[in-house]
């Protein structure tokens, strides 16, 4: 009768630290292989083959945030289709409810797809899937009170910097 020395707890621990040793072993071992020899070429950020210029810390344009999640919604979309066409195509998981399962799962699928359907719908007519944005349209004030108030009120409070662009203008 054999006895069980090691509880699942240590059985857990030895693959832990299994694992830790087998990735220090292949980072050790390819520290000590490769070849060490920088140049600036070799030292300098990699951009997606382009070269880096300016800052790193710039404005990223958010237009590449929304592709890349509506990418990754079809991509689990697929995730979800490959094992649902595996069963719905198993003629025997149909045949032994009477088509009740063929059924459900197809109305299943039809739904799960609409409504990744009706996403992309919202993200099109938003505007998001469009590359080049229009320009914004500022919104025109329809004040009664005229302009030169407006101007008295900067100039009070800010000096004379606050002149009418069409004055500086003027001036130069």
């Amino acid at each position: 009768m054999a006895e069980n020395y090691i509880s699942d707890f240590g059985t857990i621990l030895l693959f832990l630290v299994g694992g830790a040793i087998f990735v220090v072993i292949g980072l050790l071992t390819a520290r000590i292989i490769r070849p060490s020899r920088p140049n600036p070429e070799k030292l300098t950020t990699y951009e997606s083959g382009e070269e880096p210029i300016g800052n790193a810390w710039v404005q990223f344009n958010p237009r590449f945030y929304v592709v890349a999640l509506i990418f990754i919604i079809f991509d689990v979309e697929l995730a979800f289709l490959f094992p649902w066409a595996t069963v719905f195509g198993r003629r025997e998981l149909i045949e032994a409810t009477d088509g009740v399962w063929g059924w459900f799962s197809l109305a299943e699928m039809f739904i799960f797809i609409g409504v990744l359907v009706l996403g992309l719908a919202y993200a099109w007519a938003k505007g998001h899937l469009d590359w080049i944005k229009p320009k914004p349209v500022l919104p025109q004030s329809r004040s009664n009170i005229p302009m030169d108030v407006y101007q008295r009120v900067n100039e009070r409070k800010y000096g004379t910097a606050a002149k009418d662009t069409g004055q500086r203008a003027n001036e130069v």
